[in-house]
């Protein structure tokens, strides 16, 4: 038997809706219903045919959970899922934006950089402020000079 090197992800669309509705123990017509009603969207072959993905089978037993064990209605549903989308879009936006805001600072520090002379006199680059470190500990060591007496 040869493999293909295929290998479906969560949102490749593989199932027919028999098996989608076996996977997700409804019947074939629910899962038409809920697609027309838009809660779930399943992809579409050339000639019209439904395709569900993994995704899809997930989110088919979440609708079915909500409506029998939660008692939601399926406009209920609909408007949760609406908004876990929307909930998902705004994280997305909120990693953007601190990746951005990450980027910023860098380019805001690197302005703020001040070069000085070190101590082998080299330059350095050091924050506003500062002094260069020094590249040996200050010595405390004390030196006494007498002159001598001729």
């Amino acid at each position: 038997m040869s493999t293909t090197g295929f290998t479906p992800d969560d949102d490749t669309p593989v199932f027919v809706i028999s098996v989608a509705a076996q996977l997700a123990g409804m019947h074939a017509q629910t899962l038409r219903q809920y697609d027309r009603l838009g809660l779930v969207t399943p992809s579409r072959t050339r000639g019209g045919g439904r395709r569900y993905s993994h995704r899809d089978i997930v989110q088919l037993r979440e609708i079915q959970r909500l409506s029998q064990e939660e008692g939601v209605s399926l406009a209920g549903i609909q408007r949760i899922l609406e908004l876990e989308n929307e909930v998902e879009a705004l994280r997305h936006r909120v990693r953007e934006l601190g990746e951005e805001l990450e980027a910023a600072h860098e380019v805001i520090d690197t302005g703020r950089r001040v070069f000085a002379a070190g101590r082998a006199g080299d330059v350095v680059a050091v924050r506003a402020g500062q002094r260069p470190r020094r590249a040996t500990p200050e010595s405390r060591a004390l030196v006494l000079w007498r002159p001598r007496h001729r």
